[in-house]
């Protein structure tokens, strides 16, 4: 399987029309972006049924601005619609074999749960970690 360009346009569909999706977020200046290229594309063969999305950074910089995109390459990874990897960095393909292995174990009822006591603690104040953000809504 080969990989898909993601834009603004189809980025929604994509991501909610297919079961796991695997985003490279890259640009072509970008020397790690390009010595990463064939590993993430060898893993897209090895891994058939998962959407392998290529977002040129560069191209799509609202879309890049919408993830607070800093560091490329950047790999994130979203099953069912929800996002539950990112990761700046170039991964290896053991690391990657691995990290779609891990996400299409997990048992997606018990992450959506997890996700609406997360919410839950922030609308009553309980939060107790630090995401980067004010906590003072």
């Amino acid at each position: 399987m080969s990989t898909t360009e993601i834009t603004s346009d189809n980025f929604q569909s994509i991501v909610e029309g297919n079961e796991t999706v695997v985003l490279d977020c890259w640009a072509s200046w970008c020397g790690p972006c390009r010595a990463f290229a064939p590993v993430y594309e060898a893993a897209s063969e090895r891994h058939q049924g998962i959407v392998w999305g290529k977002l040129d950074t560069e191209a799509q910089q609202e879309l890049a601005a919408a993830f607070d995109i800093r560091s490329i390459p950047t790999v994130m990874v979203f099953r069912q619609g929800i996002l539950l990897f990112r990761q700046a960095g170039m991964l290896p393909a053991k690391a990657l074999d691995e990290l779609v292995g891990e996400v299409q174990g997990l048992d997606m009822d018990d992450v959506r749960r997890q996700i609406e006591e997360h919410e839950k603690a922030h609308a009553e104040g309980r939060c107790d970690h630090d995401h980067g953000h004010d906590h003072e809504h």
